[in-house]
């Protein structure tokens, strides 16, 4: 075997080892990427159910119902559009009404996401660009200077 021949082989078998480590790292990362949404699309049934997801707005006013076991269900809303909450744990101490809220969890065939995360927003300064982008865009939401 040549010299040419031999290093033909060692670039071709470090090509396949990168390949497969990518191709390990992607499938690895499939099930961890969760994609950010807000409730305008969620409600308007472009996401299949049981896929995980970010949802971002504000928790709509009248809708927090505490249950038993520390299980609670609410709505989250971006002024256009309403989607149906539920969450067992211990909530943020900032959680409220009319609160900026980012849940994470699963959207159940009946439109309600089953969250396993909820985390309040203590102003607007916090609110993920989309958040913001939405409800300025449904006139809910003001930042700063627009008071």
């Amino acid at each position: 075997m040549t010299r040419k021949q031999r290093r033909l082989i060692l670039i071709g078998a470090a090509g396949a080892v990168l390949s497969l480590a990518l191709a390990l790292v992607l499938t690895a990362l499939r099930d961890s990427i969760v994609f950010f949404r807000t409730p305008t699309e969620v409600a308007s049934g472009g996401i299949d159910s049981g896929s995980r997801l970010r949802l971002g707005g504000l928790v709509g006013q009248g809708s927090i119902e505490r249950g038993e076991n520390l299980a609670i269900r609410f709505s989250v809303t971006d002024g256009g559009s309403t989607v149906p909450v539920s969450y067992v744990g211990l909530l943020p101490d900032l959680f409220r009404e009319g609160q900026g809220v980012v849940i994470e969890g699963v959207l159940e065939s009946g439109g309600t996401v089953r969250a396993d995360t909820v985390l309040a927003k203590h102003d607007e300064n916090y609110m993920p660009r989309e958040v913001a982008d939405a409800l300025k865009a449904q006139g809910v939401w003001k930042g700063e200077g627009e008071r």
